[in-house]
């Protein structure tokens, strides 16, 4: 009996001591920093197609436009709901050619078709805004481009058309 005593002593004092070892832990903590920077992202899906205006209706001054929608915009922005879309040319058309763009936004309000012909990088226009928080995808663009015949022809011309994400 006292040797059985032993043993269950024994046996009991083994639990304890693999008890309190495993109720051992050991911790480090470190501090993180964390920031979130004002973040304007905006990207088109490509170059619209070449826009040659060919018909016009006789006795009538104004040639038939020309559309293309063919082109998306996407743009990421985390700042406020300030935000707008502005559009530039490199440099303005001449006298009697028009060129308007038009962009959609389920995030913002679009100011529809927006002649842009005489505005360069310091008369940008505003295409789209009160933009809010977060993402537009996929966003449709719109051209139209026209011509008075009185203006006369035109040698096909390229012209760069710059979208500004700002507040």
């Amino acid at each position: 009996m006292k040797k059985m005593m032993m043993v269950l002593a024994a046996t009991v004092f083994g639990l304890v001591l693999v008890e309190s070892a495993s109720a051992q832990s050991d911790n480090a903590t470190q501090n993180v920093t964390l920031a979130v920077n004002a973040v304007y992202k905006i990207a088109t899906s490509g170059n619209p197609g070449a826009m040659t205006i060919t018909t016009g209706t006789a006795g009538t001054d104004a040639l038939t436009s020309v559309t293309d929608n063919a082109t998306t915009y996407s743009i990421t922005q985390n700042f406020a709901n300030t935000v707008k879309i502005t559009a530039s040319l490199d440099s303005p058309l001449a006298s009697g050619y028009t060129l308007k763009i038009d962009l959609a936004s389920s995030k913002g309000t679009s100011a529809g078709s927006v002649d842009i012909s005489n505005a360069t990088s310091g008369s940008a226009v505003d295409v789209v805004t009160a933009i809010h928080v977060g993402a537009d995808a996929g966003q449709g663009i719109g051209y139209t481009f026209s011509a008075l015949a009185s203006a006369g022809t035109l040698s096909s011309t390229s012209k760069t058309v710059t979208l500004t994400l700002t507040n």
